[in-house]
């Protein structure tokens, strides 16, 4: 099978790097106290402030809902546009999240943390090149941002601009060297670079910083894989999926080592996996489809090999569709 193909572990999944400091918003509600009576003040500040504890804690809807209030009683003020567009980007309702973004920044266009909010929620819903827009501007108004040089590099990755992301992730380290999101992506791009060695290091950082941080774990099977450690790999994508068992990515990287070290049967399973987990991972589809081949399932492969290529068609991948065209035609002869 000279068509069979491979996939170096390079595939483009990555992190933000978290949500936007909660504004406290003390201070602006002290001196708007002046045009609102001391009890509508006060009412708003309780609101505020038990909002922020339940938000502190995990409870987001309980934190909306209090932030409705205050809302309610004082529209004047970002901090609670802020921190509500958080709590409901946490919760993934990004858009809406988006629209209290942009009422904050409307009513303080100084205010770095909604511009880096807006980024992220922008970011989670794939619009890299806007939330590049977001980051420049949290950045512009706070040089100091770490979490902000980090998320931009996670853009800037997404767009396959690895060069700059490395740029922005040193300099979120440089800020911040307990940042352990900033050496998982920095050893994502360096791994989409080819550098396998450098992506081993930055994810062994990531992961001191942060033993639960399961796409760091993905990142350094990947470089494992990619230098022949296969059964290094393995380890650790058992460890990402242990961590995080819905992330597609770790069940394709556990298929591909298995079926390079001979186990066609494990690695289909795997593939399963992350197929069911990510239906438009097409590498998922060609890699199942060699490892069908090979086990003699040659209408399974070519199921597989032809809805690769449609889906690399879709995602404009053309040296992989043209990868999968040449692997339909051999099977197809085969039969």
């Amino acid at each position: 099978m000279s068509w069979r193909f491979l996939v170096l572990m390079s595939l483009t999944f990555t992190i933000s790097l978290g949500r936007e400091t909660l504004s406290s918003y003390a201070e602006p509600v002290a001196q708007s106290s002046t045009k609102v009576s001391p009890k509508l003040a006060q009412a708003y500040l309780d609101y505020f402030n038990r909002a922020l504890e339940k938000q502190n804690r995990g409870d987001n809807y309980g934190a909306i809902a209090d932030y409705n209030e205050a809302i309610r009683l004082n529209s004047n003020l970002a901090g609670a546009y802020l921190n509500r567009g958080s709590a409901k980007s946490l919760l993934g309702d990004n858009q809406e999240a988006i629209v209290d973004y942009n009422a904050a920044i409307r009513l303080n266009p100084y205010l770095a943390e909604a511009y880096y909010g807006r980024g992220r929620a922008k970011f989670l819903l794939g619009n890299n090149y806007s939330a590049i827009t977001d980051y420049d501007e949290a950045i512009r108004l706070k040089p100091n941002y770490a979490e902000a040089y980090g998320s931009r590099g996670s853009a800037k990755s997404l767009t396959g601009d690895n060069q700059s992301a490395i740029s922005d992730y040193n300099e979120a380290i440089r800020l911040n060297p307990n940042l352990a999101e900033a050496y998982y992506g920095l050893g994502r791009s360096r791994s989409l670079l080819g550098d396998n060695q450098g992506a081993i290091t930055d994810s062994n950082e990531a992961v001191r910083l942060n033993p639960n941080l399961a796409e760091a774990y993905t990142v350094r099977g990947n470089a494992k894989s990619n230098l022949g450690d296969n059964q290094g790999a393995i380890s650790d994508y058992n460890e990402a999926i242990r961590l995080k068992p819905n992330l597609a990515e770790s069940h394709y990287g556990l298929g591909r080592a298995k079926y390079l070290l001979g186990d066609n049967q494990g690695a289909i399973s795997d593939y399963n996996e992350a197929i069911r987990l990510n239906p438009n991972l097409a590498y998922a589809y060609s890699m199942r489809g060699n490892a069908k081949f090979i086990t003699g399932d040659k209408y399974g492969a070519l199921a597989d090999f032809r809805r690769a290529a449609q889906l690399f068609q879709q995602q404009g991948n053309t040296e992989w569709y043209q990868n999968v065209l040449k692997g339909i035609e051999e099977t197809e002869r085969s039969l």
